[in-house]
């Protein structure tokens, strides 16, 4: 997968790392070039120094043909901004931006881009709403032995059933389904389309069993 994480602070650094370490192509972009030095050494992306509101930057970065664009700046200005450009203009389809203050947050949803709190979420998160775009974790409870999820049932999950969803008792539970715009509580034998935003709880062991069915479902 392509890359570009947007912002060399202490969240786009490690995005940067732990998406290269998991085999991914990284371009990173920041504006002041002693941003870099917070990199660490056998990060050996792609370090790219320029304004992301730039084309011309973004070009450089490889904006046109990316898989995914994270954005960490510090700005929540920027970030929206940027997530814009990355998805209206070049049409990337995973695009995670920074939100700091609650009052842009309203914006980030109207322009329908994903995005993670700059005080709740860390450089794990964030990795994982890149690199999983299906799977979208939403609250995580206690210390984190159950966690809260949105996952959307691709194109080819036809003819499945809730009940399919269920890998074993304990590990996930099936709290409500969105169906273009509206909720509702499923039942075991409703039927799932193609789409759909399944709200889930569940534990990792749970999660990592439901990403293996719908795999095996695609």
């Amino acid at each position: 997968m392509k890359v570009i994480v947007i912002g060399c602070g202490r969240l786009g650094s490690e995005v940067a790392y732990l998406l290269y370490k998991h085999g991914n192509e990284v371009s990173i972009v920041d504006k002041c070039k002693s941003a870099f030095e917070i990199l660490k050494p056998d990060f050996k992306g792609i370090i790219n120094e320029g304004d992301a509101l730039s084309q011309e930057t973004l070009k450089r970065a490889g904006i046109e043909n990316a898989d995914a664009v994270a954005i960490a700046t510090s700005s929540d200005a920027i970030n929206l901004v940027v997530g814009r450009i990355a998805a209206e203009v070049y049409h990337v389809k995973n695009v995670v931006s920074r939100n700091f203050e609650p009052n842009f947050s309203e914006l980030f949803e109207i322009f329908g881009l994903e995005v993670i709190s700059g005080t709740n979420w860390g450089a794990s998160r964030m990795e994982e709403m890149i690199l999983n775009e299906k799977f979208r974790l939403m609250y995580s409870a206690g210390s984190g032995e159950v966690d809260y999820y949105e996952v959307i049932m691709p194109e080819t999950f036809v003819g499945n059933l809730v009940s399919d969803l269920h890998p074993q008792p304990g590990s996930l539970a099936i709290v409500s389904v969105t169906r273009l715009g509206r909720s509702f509580i499923p039942a075991l034998s409703d039927e799932l389309e193609p789409g759909d935003h399944v709200h889930v709880s569940a534990t990792h062991e749970g999660i990592e069993a439901l990403r293996k069915i719908i795999n095996l479902r695609k």
